[in-house]
């Protein structure tokens, strides 16, 4: 999917997205410290930015009906041309740690109802970023139980509605095979500075 010289980019999503940006402006702090700054860093390298090109507002915390609640003030107003989403390991998380339950098909709905809001509403590209999960510490091994089925949900929407789809999950348990699990996501869910900048070079390999 070619990025064109006046696209917008918007990326919307959780704490992974979020990375300690600074709410309070739009200037570099904006973009946080994870791989939506890198990828910002790298595109800007393939041509001029211009203002208001990309943004972050990924919030630490949501679930995916919390972002689609929050759709109208983080997404549409700020009319984006390409969309980029990654959710859906909190929506997990909150099971094992809360007892708070995403069922499947009220996820795969709410999920649904953020992207066709999306491509009717102001006709942007979209993005879907696989949500990922690795065995650090081990107890996140019973986690895929509740993850997998939203993956498998998160892959037939993408083939609705996304111009692209990042296969996250898969990436990262392949590089399990040359680098410890904790190399990248040090708590299972969180990327190290290794796992955010794998983040961006899948992405930007398809942009």
């Amino acid at each position: 999917m070619p990025l064109q010289s006046d696209d917008t980019l918007l990326f919307i999503g959780d704490s992974i997205t979020d990375c300690g940006r600074d709410r309070q402006s739009d200037g570099p702090d904006s973009l946080g410290g994870g791989y939506v700054n890198e990828i910002a860093r790298q595109l800007a390298m393939r041509q001029p930015p211009h203002e208001g090109w990309i943004r972050n507002r990924g919030n630490s915390g949501n679930r995916i009906y919390d972002i689609e609640q929050r759709l109208d003030a983080d997404c549409l107003s700020l009319q984006p041309s390409v969309v980029f989403i990654l959710a859906g390991i909190n929506d997990v998380w909150r099971k094992f740690d809360s007892g708070v339950v995403s069922e499947i098909a009220e996820f795969q709905a709410s999920f649904q109802r953020i992207l066709e809001r999306v491509r009717s509403e102001i006709g942007a590209r979209i993005v879907i970023l696989e949500p990922f999960l690795l065995p650090v510490p081990e107890d996140r091994r019973a986690w895929r139980v509740d993850l997998d089925p939203k993956i498998h949900g998160i892959r037939e929407l993408a083939a609705k509605y996304a111009s692209v789809y990042v296969p996250l999950d898969g990436l990262f348990a392949a590089e399990c095979c040359h680098s410890p699990a904790a190399h990248w996501l040090p708590d299972g869910v969180h990327p190290s500075e290794a796992g955010h900048q794998l983040i961006a070079q899948a992405v930007l390999s398809r942009l």
